[in-house]
């Protein structure tokens, strides 16, 4: 069942832990907008008794009337510049703090959770939704509450000039409230919908920008502007009965006050002509109705704004609530003097989605790699290989059996510890927007010049050096403007800079060419001596770098030896060789 929606104040009171250094400013920013529209709303009463004076025959209290109206308008000037530097600089301290839990979060969460959740509505959270948050809390909740404020005491002065004027001017208003209660149910699912598809549309941006070699290669230029054309309209209609929903508002509230006005000053007229109230009542009642009329008409922006920033805060909530399946144990254990020594026992897996009825992808895994052991592992397409070795860094977690590095359970250590013990080398090789020699040691940046240049050598990445500014070179986005074998390379030489013990390689040599990977391997050979390895195998020569040979089938290791004696006892194994063999023929064809 769905989550009960909470209210709007209790959805916005959420943002108290993370706004709390700022509410302080924020409070004496609302009062002091409280003040400015006061000192607003005392002018009318220094009219009221200027124009009865003036009626009575009395100029002299002239000067000093409109001096003591001038020095109103100058305190509430000063009033309101007091309010916009009060609030101007809390709200981006708050959405700055914000951003960075956000970030910190999206960290945390295990892989599970980005494979589910589009970049784009991440992206659309810790920039728009937040920009919305930090503009309501520097603009619309001080204005909101100052307005609202401002308008009951505004109600109270135009009672205490006539109690019938006061009453005409409440009975008319009375519909802008029932109108206001009906907005915010509307507009509140009006926004979260164009909220949503910003996010949509910026996650059609960002597949674009990022597959765009893609669709020029195969000329899908034009399908994909299409797609993003038919998202672009339709956030646009939604951006347009959102426009509509505040028109309406706007109408209402421009309208009942005109009608109040018209028929308070109709009544009004013959109250004087009555002599039940004076002129200078009658002119300070309409003055008091014309400060009213900016803190009214306001009502309209300052809830859509407010609306806004509920949908944008339970966006938020809806990462920050996300449970950290994958954490650190209370009292993490260490590792004094690691060896190397990784355990697979009785392991089981299955994805959180997977059919009760269906057996688990990994359905009982039992292998140990000695330390300095290397152990290539084997599998059709589809075996569960890549989640095997996702497994030891944990960025899955076991569903059931137990991971051990020297005897300990990868759980009882902290993800920080296991992971300088452990380093993965990815098929998919993702670099980052930082100079080549940070995207080397982005596993161990304090590793000496010695250890980068052997790293390099290692990977067969010396290319490195005659880039325009060598090591210091910056890579563009996820380093595309490098070659994939380029890029395999580094991600390789990251892996192997960061000294671990025990090294995960997910057929990091597959967009090598065959004279490039057998120099990678005859270097990696060196390395594998002191380093416990299990290396995901797509091709008989990576098989033949590791010591032994892992068969992983129907979600079991149902077969463990060396190359030799596996080509005797196992026809799966035969098999499977036979698949990769033709799999590399076919790869060095289109190299």
């Amino acid at each position: 069942m769905p989550e009960p929606q909470l209210s709007t104040a209790k959805t916005l009171w959420r943002l108290v832990p993370y706004a709390k250094k700022a509410l302080p400013r924020i409070s004496f920013g609302i009062l002091a907008a409280i003040a400015a529209h006061m000192f607003a709303l005392a002018i009318p009463q220094f009219l009221q008794n200027l124009v009865n004076s003036l009626v009575a025959g009395g100029y002299e209290a002239l000067f000093p009337a409109v001096g003591l109206i001038l020095l109103m308008g100058v305190a509430e000037a000063i009033f309101v510049l007091l309010r916009r530097w009060l609030v101007l600089t809390p709200g981006t301290h708050v959405e700055a703090g914000m951003r960075n839990a956000l970030y910190a979060k999206l960290q945390d969460l295990p892989v599970a959770f980005h494979d589910r959740w589009p970049s784009g509505q991440l992206l659309s959270r810790a920039v728009s939704d937040l920009s919305l948050i930090r503009r309501w809390l520097s603009f619309g909740l001080v204005l909101f509450i100052a307005n609202f404020l401002t308008l009951v005491v505004g109600m109270l002065i135009l009672f205490s000039y006539s109690i019938w004027l006061g009453l005409i001017f409440f009975l008319v208003s009375i519909p802008i409230w029932i109108i206001g209660f009906k907005f915010e149910k509307e507009y509140g699912e009006i926004a979260r919908k164009s909220q949503d598809q910003s996010g949509d549309l910026a996650t059609r941006v960002e597949e674009s920008v990022h597959g765009v070699r893609v669709l020029k290669a195969f000329g899908r230029g034009p399908f994909a502007a299409k797609q993003f054309s038919e998202q672009a309209f339709e956030l646009k209609q939604t951006e347009i009965t959102k426009a509509k929903a505040v028109a309406n508002l706007w109408r209402y509230l421009i309208m009942l006050p005109e009608i109040a006005v018209g028929l308070s000053m109709l009544a009004g007229v013959y109250l004087v002509s009555q002599g039940d109230l004076t002129m200078g009542g009658l002119v300070a009642f309409f003055a008091t109705t014309i400060a009213l009329r900016w803190p009214t008409e306001s009502l309209g922006f300052l809830l859509s704004m407010t609306l806004e920033a509920k949908s944008a805060t339970q966006r938020f909530f809806e990462v920050m609530d996300e449970p950290i399946q994958i954490s650190d144990p209370q009292n993490p254990k260490t590792i004094a003097e690691p060896m190397g020594l990784l355990e697979f026992r009785d392991v089981h897996f299955r994805y959180p989605d997977t059919p009760g009825d269906k057996p688990d992808l990994l359905n009982g895994i039992d292998l140990t790699l000695l330390p300095g052991e290397s152990v290539a592992l084997i599998g059709i397409t589809g075996s569960g290989k890549t989640t095997l070795t996702a497994l030891t860094t944990r960025l899955h977690e076991v569903t059931s059996g137990q991971i051990l590095l020297d005897g300990t359970d990868i759980r009882d250590l902290s993800r920080a510890e296991l992971r300088q013990h452990l380093a993965m080398a990815f098929e998919d090789a993702t670099l980052f927007s930082l100079p080549i020699r940070d995207n080397i040691l982005l596993g161990r940046p304090d590793a000496s010049e010695a250890d980068l240049k052997q790293a390099i050598e290692i990977a067969q990445a010396q290319f490195v050096y005659d880039l325009p500014n060598g090591l210091d070179t910056t890579l563009g986005e996820e380093g595309l403007s490098l070659s994939g074998g380029q890029r395999q390379r580094i991600a390789l030489a990251r892996a192997v800079a960061a000294k671990p013990r025990v090294l995960i390689l997910d057929d990091p040599l597959s967009a090598l060419d065959v004279d490039t990977e057998a120099m990678v391997e005859d270097a990696l050979r060196h390395v594998l001596t002191t380093t416990t390895a299990l290396i995901v195998a797509h091709r008989p020569s990576t098989v033949m770098l590791a010591d032994k040979v892992a068969l992983l089938e129907a979600g079991r290791i149902t077969a463990f030896g060396t190359h030799q004696e596996l080509l005797k006892s196992s026809e799966h194994y035969r098999y499977v060789i036979s698949s990769l063999e033709q799999e590399a023929k076919e790869r060095e064809v289109n190299l």
